[in-house]
């Protein structure tokens, strides 16, 4: 490496850093789109402004561009999960055809009539107005699968609106990527004055199958790679050095061959999008793929968006705004035509049709990178096209998020901590007797969300954060007063056994909760509470077993007793038919949560990675408190 290269890389990287820590402070204070915060940061730190990165050294820094590009691709493919989108297939077909025509047709029309009135494309002729305004429709088309993700898993969102939007938003990001190829393909032969016969689309047709052949080839290099026992973080530098080299033999490619009086070029972004979504759906190695992809990608993006800063002028982000605000405006309207066709198209509830447009709008990674293949290749008027460009993104990434948010909201597929406390599905808990113990016990249901009652007959106690129920006497009759409900859980902590299992009994008979538990003094009782389903804890037998667990499993143990603050475990029932017969191995599981148990029909289910679940069964997981809780909202919603 020459020092000069060594110079620039070393103060882009403190940019980068600086730009990071700013962009998550305005995140913090203003709630700013990060993505935007990195780029104006790089804006002020290029040449424009401040000069921190020169305009001469971007061309030498271009190779952190492609490296970032090949990785948004990867991301891109590895979330388009062919099995988790079978349940709303019909609309998500309908919606991705309206949006991607109707957003690329009524974009590429608007531009090409008001071309006049944009400062570069002003003076240029008939033939390059029309391929510069279908550029323009094109990345209008791009969507942002992660900041998708993102607001779904904020607002815990589940139902069928979602699943579409989210279905669309990845589809979309794969066929934008083969609609710029054929487009830029198109554009390069206008403006090169190249003729586009037979010869120009037998060459097209050419280039998309060499590289989606190509696109199944790197992943097969990618599955061989993840078969290795080599440490993650070698797996990850190899990913990114793979990455790269679909790049450079892009450029070996594009330097060496013709054919038929045409330029040959391979699609990078669409080889890299194909061996990612080979790796995804046809290999067993689709979680490690994906948590390195997701471990990696931060900081690519951070890299990518502070460096296309770095590319854009300050001045001309200025003088274009007034433009880019009117061409945000089309692509809305456009978004809207899109919505309702596809709503309508695919016969889905007139309800969604106000609202269908409104998962769609941010746009983010794969807009960018297109965007700056375009500057990079016609510089002479690639740089404030991409202005406009990214202008445009900007916009879309401060309305977007809230935009999606309230669609999700009105549509009632939000699911957030105090709406779902709030409803009649809060896990009800009644304890039988008022000592350290239940008092203790109910304080930590209630940390986890549960509402808890204590059933005491004692007169004087004081106790004020925890509903506390008085009954006479422990009978039939005066427990039937207290109107206990159907809770979720009954446990019965009285010091005497037969008192205990009169309660049980009755309760068995009346109210016939599904989980009993009672603390046992001594054996006689121990099978008549077996036969009425009561789980049965022994103290010392318990304590014996907790210490041979805590010697022989220290680190299980600690999450079981709640010791490790950051894990928990969690019982989780298939109600979701989306999940019907899908297999465990193709679970797309957040990457801290693994499967404990599975019980089906009252019976432990000994499984492996081609289980197939079934509405009803019940699913233990262990991992941290906040993919919990996504799994949780998977599971139990559809």
């Amino acid at each position: 490496m020459d020092f000069t290269l060594f110079k620039y890389l070393t103060g882009f990287f403190i940019v980068s850093i600086a730009a990071f820590q700013i962009a998550k402070f305005l995140q913090k204070k203003i709630h700013f789109p990060l993505i935007t915060g990195l780029i104006l940061t790089g804006i002020l730190a290029g040449s424009s402004f401040l000069g921190f990165i020169p305009d001469h050294a971007l061309p030498k820094l271009n190779f952190l561009n492609e490296i970032a590009l090949a990785i948004i691709a990867f991301s891109a493919g590895a979330e388009l999960h062919l099995e988790e989108l079978r349940s709303r297939l019909n609309s998500i077909k309908w919606m991705s055809i309206a949006q991607l025509l109707i957003t690329f047709i009524v974009s590429s029309i608007f531009v090409f009539f008001i071309a006049g009135h944009i400062p570069f494309m002003n003076g240029m002729d008939f033939k390059v107005r029309v391929a510069i305004a279908l550029l323009f429709g094109t990345i209008f088309v791009a969507r942002s699968p992660s900041s998708a993700i993102a607001i779904i898993n904020e607002m815990r969102a589940r139902g069928p609106f979602v699943k579409t939007a989210m279905g669309v938003t990845v589809v979309i990001d794969v066929l934008v990527i083969i609609l710029f190829a054929v487009t830029f393909a198109i554009v390069k032969t206008i403006i090169s004055g190249e003729a586009l016969n037979l010869n120009f689309l037998i060459v097209l047709l050419l280039e998309i199958t060499v590289s989606i052949i190509l696109g199944w080839v790197f992943g097969k290099i990618l599955k061989g790679l993840l078969q290795t026992n080599l440490p993650f973080y070698f797996k990850a530098v190899m990913i990114i050095v793979i990455g790269y080299s679909i790049y450079l033999l892009n450029h070996w490619v594009s330097h060496q061959a013709h054919l038929a009086g045409h330029h040959f070029e391979l699609e990078a972004l669409l080889i890299a999008i194909i061996a990612s979504f080979y790796v995804t759906n046809y290999t067993t190695y689709n979680h490690e793929f994906e948590e390195i992809i997701n471990r990696i990608s931060p900081y690519i993006y951070i890299v990518f968006f502070t460096l296309t800063g770095d590319s854009l002028s300050l001045q001309t982000l200025i003088h274009v705004l007034g433009i880019a605000l009117i061409l945000f405006a089309v692509r809305i309207l456009s978004l809207i035509i899109g919505g309702y066709f596809g709503t309508w198209a695919a016969k889905d509830e007139t309800k969604y049709a106000k609202m269908a447009w409104m998962p769609y709008v941010t746009q983010a990674g794969v807009a960018i990178g297109l965007t700056t293949m375009v500057s990079e290749t016609y510089p002479e008027w690639g740089h404030e096209f991409e202005t406009i460009i990214i202008a445009i993104i900007v916009l879309n990434q401060i309305i977007g998020p809230p935009l999606f948010k309230w669609a999700i909201k009105y549509v009632g597929e939000a699911h957030q901590k105090q709406e779902y406390h709030a409803t009649q599905t809060q896990h009800q808990a009644v304890i039988f007797s008022l000592d350290s113990i239940s008092l203790a016990l109910a304080r930590l249901l209630q940390q986890q969300g549960w509402s808890v009652k204590i059933v005491t007959t004692q007169k004087d106690y004081n106790v004020n954060d925890i509903k506390v129920l008085q009954a006479d006497t422990y009978n039939k009759n005066s427990i039937a007063k207290l109107n206990l409900g159907n809770p979720d859980s009954i446990i019965l902590l009285y010091p005497d056994d037969e008192k205990n299992f009169e309660i049980a009994e009755w309760l068995y008979e009346t109210i016939g909760s599904p989980n009993m538990i009672t603390r046992l003094e001594s054996g006689s009782f121990a099978q008549k509470f077996k036969e009425i389903g009561v789980k049965v804890i022994e103290p010392t037998a318990a304590m014996v077993n907790l210490l041979d667990h805590m010697v022989r499993a220290p680190e299980a143990t600690n999450i079981l007793l709640g010791f490790d603050k950051d894990q928990d475990t969690i019982d989780v029932e298939v109600r979701n038919p989306d999940l019907l017969g899908l297999r465990i191995r193709d679970l797309h599981l957040p990457q801290d949560v693994i499967i404990l148990s599975l019980k089906r029909r009252g019976n432990t289910v000994i499984t492996h990675g081609y289980t197939q679940l079934r509405l009803g069964d019940i699913l233990t997981f262990v991992g941290s408190k906040e993919s919990l809780e996504q799994v949780r909202m998977r599971f139990e919603f559809s």
